[in-house]
């Protein structure tokens, strides 16, 4: 028992950033605003769990995800403002859209890549930039509530379990594990809510 509650205390703040995350993954499978509060507050503890890990590129994502997570939280609420509706709706990535997120995120890599080569002590330098660049365009994604951002991440929580397993983080690779199927679930919810809605690609 004393070995159990000392592993707990040192592991306090990853647990609860753990709890936040399945919450905030549970309400955006069913659309719920609360999402992105409960995204920002794990996004703010993971920052330093990840930086006394070494990975660094991480931590600046998660900084990424507490500035998206209150433009998100915004845009759910009147990105639809134009349209006389108060919500934004669920909508597909078009050809036109899907080749330009490919596209920046090529570059994404390529310049995370390099920062952490060359000016950083990261071990692993291309699976972070990959794992980084990926989650940037999966989150702007969620913003615009496009179908598909669940599919990027299907290959980004199965890449960061990888990662992680390295860095012997293993209570965020369970995260990740669940993340991994509850993007799977969130994905054919999503398609179901789109057919619901009839509307054209994005």
């Amino acid at each position: 028992m004393p070995m159990l509650l000392t592993w707990l205390a040192s592991h306090f703040l990853e647990i609860i950033a753990l709890i936040t995350g399945l919450l905030y993954i549970i309400l955006s499978i069913r659309r719920n605003i609360l999402c992105w509060p409960f995204g920002i507050l794990s996004s703010g503890l993971y920052v330093y769990v990840v930086y006394r890990s070494g990975i660094f590129a991480d931590m600046v994502l998660y900084g990424y995800y507490i500035l998206i997570g209150f433009y998100g939280w915004y845009h759910w609420l009147y990105g639809n403002n134009n349209t006389g509706k108060k919500e934004l709706r669920i909508k597909k990535t078009g050809l036109k859209a899907g080749i330009l997120l490919i596209v920046s995120t090529s570059v994404l890599f390529i310049l995370i890549s390099y920062f952490l080569k060359n000016f950083t002590t990261s071990n692993v330098p291309y699976w972070d930039a990959f794992t980084t660049a990926l989650s940037i365009t999966a989150t702007w994604m969620l913003t615009q509530k496009m179908i598909e951002h669940w599919l990027v991440w299907v290959v980004v929580d199965s890449v960061t379990m990888g990662l992680y397993s390295y860095k012997g983080l293993y209570l965020t690779i369970l995260l990740y594990f669940v993340y991994t199927v509850l993007a799977v679930v969130g994905y054919v919810d999503w398609q179901r809510e789109w057919k619901k809605q009839e509307i054209p690609a994005a």
